[in-house]
């Protein structure tokens, strides 16, 4: 894989766990990355906001994506996830920025937002940078 824009093609892929999901990836550059989840019944908790399994979704997705910017492909370690208000609107907004950017270990923060632009949730999401250079990726 040789650019961000075959890293957006492989993750927005149909028939990938994201995109069945509702999560596409609309932007990577320099270390960050954003993506959206489509709210539709199926990203709905019996209370009819967003579940929170979704919002996580969206985050790891889209915080991997930014991860991947170091040139190798990462691993997600650890991840959490603070929930401050019910996902609501048409879709959830999700920007991730880089926090610590080590050798091996990468940490990420995600901010998601709904369509009104009120924050709904935040998380940390650490990664592990393996010795596979990106270029040398093939995704399944």
């Amino acid at each position: 894989m040789d650019s961000y824009s075959e890293l957006l093609e492989v993750v927005n892929r149909p028939g990938r766990f994201a995109t069945h999901s509702g999560v596409t990836i609309t932007r990577i550059e320099g270390r960050e990355a954003e993506g959206r989840l489509t709210i539709r019944p199926e990203t709905l908790n019996p209370m009819g906001i967003v579940h929170g399994g979704a919002l996580v979704t969206l985050a790891d997705t889209v915080a991997g994506c930014a991860a991947f910017t170091c040139g190798r492909v990462c691993v997600t370690l650890d991840c959490n996830m603070q929930y401050l208000a019910p996902g609501t609107g048409s879709y959830i907004h999700c920007h991730a920025i880089p926090k610590k950017l080590g050798k091996t270990i990468l940490v990420y923060d995600a901010i998601l937002t709904n369509d009104q632009g009120q924050t709904v949730a935040t998380g940390t999401y650490t990664f592990f940078a393996k010795d596979i250079k990106v270029e040398d990726f093939s995704p399944r």
